[in-house]
């Protein structure tokens, strides 16, 4: 019979220490741990893996040591031993070994996003004494014992301890000090078949049959997709201002929309937190109206739900936000227990609550037994000042790595898709540059259908809700330069050198407009100031990709059409000799690369082709890829997917202090002339294409407007 024993390589944070294995060597990855061997017999030369030898998804080492000694083999990590002889000797010397590596080394593998593959979490021998008592008659089993040969001794139970207090981060696997020691004690052939209980049931698993003897115990720990609840840290989060229409109507959907489709492990908590007098079944019977199945899988969704809802809670926080801060922590360390926990505290409250609520919670609430994350609404301040007031107020009660700024805009998938549509496709990466791309436009219109914030929106206007965050943000990601990775602190990285390199903006590359609403439209009337419903402006980035480009940006409400795009236009083609054939206006006849949000979400490439036919006709098409044609799937809500992110721990969609401070040196001249009352608004048509200057603006910069094309 032939045995292949695989030895698994180990990723680690630091060097492998020698304790690990006995004689283990850090850079050769060997160890002198020898296996007794007593009547098989062992390759004596360099054994050779082939590519498909593979273990736990990995490529295994494609060599082996060959062995010194008949009976002894050297371990190698990341190498492949085979082992030849007796098929009931070689099965039954081995049925506990892999238990027994697993118990020592103890790896604590990487978790991948969103899966949930079964987990060896610890292996723990409870009595030493009586494994090795039982280990020496089980041995002694169906022969004499065989002098020479080696038994294998197990560590005590402070090594076992040092075992399960090792933890992994960041995907790295930590290796324990723990030192398998090696007796000398004579040991014969493996005769008796292996049993043990596994931890959480009620019957052991057994190796070749069952086994009598009640002292040989060994307590293992899994976990799987259905025991995450006992085993994995629970997840708490926590809507404060529970009762408003962003929580009602956006938050808790969301919420249910990623427990429904598997995103959120089974130990999560929903806690909604307001100033309100309702009981759980209050908050549960409110938000339920709102809570809805995918239309592309409806499988138990009334058994989800019901399960969603029981696992919410309500608090009354009252008027004192640090005692409602401590009730809230004591409330969630009751549903808690005493396991692990990781918190999420969503602050959906008004900008002049924020900073008093933030530093509550950060005084009271924070959980010390796993991570805190903090999502905060924009606006992120009113100006550069307050701003900075604010941002350094949060600072000196949490890391940066805690604060999620959330913009909602920013999860729409047109924007995920930036980066995917740069850097992975090479037909782009060379044209992305000064040299082709002729101007970029950014465009975020909304017609009559898109309902306004009422008095908050006449407070901020659409600048510091709309262009300081949703515009910015696309334009550096646009142009940012390739980051090292995709870690959301390297794109940041990039990101805040884009908005740092933007030139000073002109005010006569600035268009502001205010629609004309009367009391019979059905808009929010709350326009009494100056507050502008529409930005347009052209800006320019003073590095060596973007010299010279302009980035028109348009930005409004109440206009004719809901339109949500971002246009590449590129220049010319040199020398054309179809010049002649493409009409009195050339500008049609730019190739273009349009990523579409609304109204069908698509990305469009627009080309010049012959029009059939025996003359020489030209055209300019669209390749079109539509997603709605392409994809039979349900786009998930923007809130979806940056919840998801804040529990992933990836923050590449949220602002940092940093980028913060670059957008609004980027704004801060406009805002000043503005509260000067040095810029008026233009007025324009409620339901018309926006104020008349931005026609010229875009005529100044030689770009066709693109409502004529």
């Amino acid at each position: 019979m032939e045995i292949t024993l695989l030895t698994s390589s180990i990723r680690t944070s630091k060097p492998l220490n020698n304790r690990v294995l006995k004689g283990f060597d850090p850079y050769t990855k060997t160890s002198s741990l020898s296996i007794p061997l007593s009547g098989i017999s062992v390759g004596g030369r360099p054994i050779w893996v082939s590519n498909a030898c593979r273990l736990n998804g990995s490529r295994v080492s494609l060599s082996a040591n060959p062995v010194a000694a008949a009976n002894h083999l050297p371990l190698a990590i990341d190498g492949c031993h085979v082992f030849y002889g007796d098929a009931s000797k070689v099965c039954r010397r081995f049925c506990g070994l892999k238990l027994w590596i697993l118990q020592n080394l103890n790896p604590q593998w990487a978790k991948r996003k969103h899966e949930r593959g079964i987990e060896f979490k610890s292996l723990q021998i409870q009595d030493k004494d009586q494994f090795t008592e039982h280990m020496e008659t089980t041995l002694s089993h169906g022969g004499h014992v065989s002098e020479g040969a080696s038994a294998i001794s197990f560590p005590n139970e402070a090594s076992i301890e040092e075992l399960t207090d090792t933890t992994s981060r960041h995907g790295e696997i930590s290796i324990p000090n723990v030192e398998p020691a090696v007796s000398t004690k004579v040991a014969s052939s493996m005769e008796s078949p292996l049993s043990f209980p596994i931890a959480g049931t009620t019957k052991s698993a057994s190796l070749h049959g069952k086994h009598s003897d009640p002292n040989f115990q060994l307590d293992v720990s899994t976990r799987t997709a259905a025991s995450m609840e006992s085993s994995s840290p629970s997840l708490g989060i926590a809507v404060i201002g529970a009762t408003g229409e962003l929580a009602r109507g956006k938050i808790f959907p969301a919420l249910f929309a990623l427990y429904y489709s598997g995103f959120l492990p089974e130990n999560v908590y929903i806690f909604g937190y307001s100033r309100k007098t309702l009981t759980d079944e209050d908050l549960r019977s409110m938000i339920a109206s709102t809570l809805t199945c995918r239309i592309d899988h409806q499988e138990n969704c009334g058994d989800k739900m019901d399960t969603f809802l029981s696992k919410t809670y309500h608090l009354n926080g009252g008027y004192d936000n640090k005692e409602g801060m401590s009730k809230l922590h004591a409330r969630m360390e009751q549903i808690e227990g005493e396991s692990e926990a990781n918190r999420i505290f969503y602050l959906s409250v008004p900008q002049e609550a924020l900073l008093d609520v933030a530093t509550s919670l950060a005084d009271n609430a924070q959980t010390k037994k796993g991570w805190n994350r903090i999502i905060i609404e924009k606006p992120f301040g009113f100006d550069p000042l307050s701003s900075h007031q604010l941002t350094q107020s949060l600072i000196s009660k949490f890391q940066e790595g805690q604060l999620y700024r959330i913009d909602h805009l920013l999860g729409r998938n047109i924007i995920e898709n930036l980066t995917v549509m740069r850097f992975s496709n090479l037909v782009f990466q060379p044209l992305w540059n000064r040299t082709y791309v002729r101007n970029i436009q950014v465009i975020l219109s909304e017609d009559l259908g898109v309902p306004m914030q009422g008095r908050y929106f006449d407070e901020y206007g659409i600048i510091r809700d709309i262009v300081h965050s949703h515009i910015l943000q696309t334009i550096a990601l646009l142009a940012m330069e390739p980051p090292i990775s995709l870690d959301g602190e390297d794109i940041r990285n990039e990101k805040v050198k884009v908005l740092r390199s933007i030139r000073k903006l002109e005010l006569s590359d600035v268009v502001l407009g205010q629609y004309k609403a009367s009391s019979g439209d059905k808009v929010d009337a709350y326009l009494d100031s100056l507050i502008p419903t529409f930005f347009a402006a052209a800006l320019f980035i003073d590095n060596a990709r973007w010299d010279g480009v302009p980035f028109l940006i348009k930005a409004g409400k109440g206009l004719i059409k809901h339109r949500v795009e971002i246009r590449i236009q590129f220049c010319h083609v040199p020398g054309n000799l179809y010049r002649d054939r493409m009409g009195h206006n050339i500008n049609l006849a730019s190739n273009e690369l349009i990523l579409r949000d609304v109204p069908d979400e698509a990305i469009l490439v627009r080309v010049n082709n012959k029009v059939p036919g025996l003359s020489l006709h030209l055209d300019a098409s669209e390749l079109n890829l539509l997603y709605k044609d392409k994809y039979n799937a349900e786009v998930p809500d923007s809130y979806e997917h940056l919840l998801l992110d804040v529990i992933d721990g990836d923050n590449h969609l949220f602002m940092r202090s940093d980028e913060l401070e670059a957008a609004w040196k980027i704004l801060s001249p406009v805002l000043q002339e503005i509260d000067k009352k040095n810029m008026v608004p233009e007025l324009y048509e409620l339901g018309g294409r926006g104020p008349v200057g931005a026609f010229y603006l875009w005529a100044k910069h030689g770009v066709q407007w693109v409502d004529d094309y």
